[in-house]
């Protein structure tokens, strides 16, 4: 057994045990999967996007992929918040110093530390690479931070924040854009309400305030104005390959229900098993089909990725996008195939679509995806508006 393998059982074995249960829980209440990532933190898997030399487990792309295919497998909201917390990794690794490893990397490979992404802000929409928070210079290694985030995922729960900033000046531009780690301690930090959506209600997905955070030189990541580099460089492949792997795991998990309905229901009339009518075993084979043609979309754009190749690009950018439409579509077909039974009150389906519908409206959405996939094939800029 090779460590991917060992890593995806560790995961799969916390998916059944843990996410599963604490997902019919989080779906109702609303309530983050602390006990799901309690498990991850004490297998050492949330070190995942650690490299080696911090002691963690230098995982990669297609790594990161099946870990929360199957987490999210088992409930959709685990994938999106050890999702979340690898991308954020990813960017603190991607050009840690030396106190910046040992702050954060070291301990998120000892399993005592999660991390998360805080970009996306209550007025640039889908746009969440264009910050308006402000880091303004007190001196050459004080700055203070001003501004507010939504759609925190592990918001209230992680140990630190990975935020993105902008210059104070008024015609700062996109050479003044910065990241920098927040830690979850920090004095004026000011949380929103809790998470209450229509779906994905276990990542505790929330707005925050920032009110003249103090933080010093050694927190910001790379250089400053590095922001875009990470978004496109670390930001958007690990984050988007996190985001195919969970929504593809929905698909499959919804692609298991309709299996299971028809295997088992008979006419009570005639005795005829649903597994035999022709119709539907049509639909269902049409239904595995999309999910199997996604998901060879989404391994080969993380083996793309891992490879370095220069066409890894386009496939990360079109698997996110076409795994949106699997998971939805797959989940929709899969509650007609399952009749009144799949549309009853917080059954499995019904949550399973409610989450995949959050594939279509997560920055950045469907469309704008397709937008970018198509510029990167006619080799025009993909920030071009």
């Amino acid at each position: 057994m090779n460590d991917l393998e060992k890593w995806i059982g560790i995961a799969t074995t916390i998916a059944r045990e843990v996410a599963r249960e604490e997902g019919t829980e989080a779906d109702r209440n609303a309530t983050w999967v602390v006990r799901t990532m309690a498990a991850l933190k004490e297998s050492k898997l949330t070190g995942l996007m650690v490299p080696a030399a911090y002691g963690g487990l230098g995982g990669g792309l297609f790594a990161l992929v099946r870990i929360s295919e199957e987490l999210g497998k088992a409930y959709s909201s685990a994938g999106l918040c050890f999702g979340m917390h690898c991308v954020g990794t990813a960017v603190i690794a991607a050009k840690a110093t030396g106190w910046q490893a040992a702050q954060y990397l070291e301990p998120i490979a000892q399993g005592s530390h999660i991390t998360t992404l805080a970009l996306s802000e209550p007025g640039t929409g889908a746009h969440f690479y264009f910050p308006q928070t402000i880091l303004l210079p007190r001196s050459a290694d004080d700055f203070v931070v001003n501004g507010a985030k939504t759609f925190v995922t592990n918001g209230g729960h992680a140990d630190s924040y990975v935020v993105s900033t902008i210059g104070a000046s008024e015609d700062a531009g996109p050479d003044q854009f910065s990241c920098v780690v927040i830690d979850a301690q920090a004095p004026g930090i000011r949380w929103g309400e809790p998470w209450n959506g229509l779906g994905m209600r276990g990542n505790s997905s929330r707005s925050v305030e920032l009110r003249d955070i103090q933080v010093g030189a050694r927190h910001i990541l790379g250089e400053k104005g590095d922001q875009l580099w990470y978004v496109f460089n670390v930001v958007a492949p690990y984050f988007l390959m996190a985001m195919a792997g969970t929504y593809l795991g929905i698909a499959e998990a919804a692609l298991q229900e309709a299996r299971e309905t028809l295997a088992r229901r008979t006419y009570a009339h005639n005795g005829t098993q649903l597994a035999q009518v022709s119709l539907l075993q049509h639909r269902l084979g049409g239904l595995w089909a999309n999910v199997e043609r996604t998901r060879q979309l989404i391994y080969h754009a993380a083996r793309l990725g891992d490879s370095g190749s220069a066409d890894a690009l386009t496939a990360i950018l079109a698997a996110k996008a076409e795994v949106a439409h699997c998971a939805v579509d797959v989940a929709n077909e899969a509650m007609t195939l399952a009749g009144g039974i799949g549309y009853r009150e917080h059954g499995r389906l019904g949550q399973l679509l409610r989450d995949a519908r959050a594939a279509h409206v997560m920055a950045p959405t469907t469309d704008l995806l397709y937008t970018w996939l198509g510029r990167a094939l006619l080799d025009q800029p993909i920030l071009s508006d």
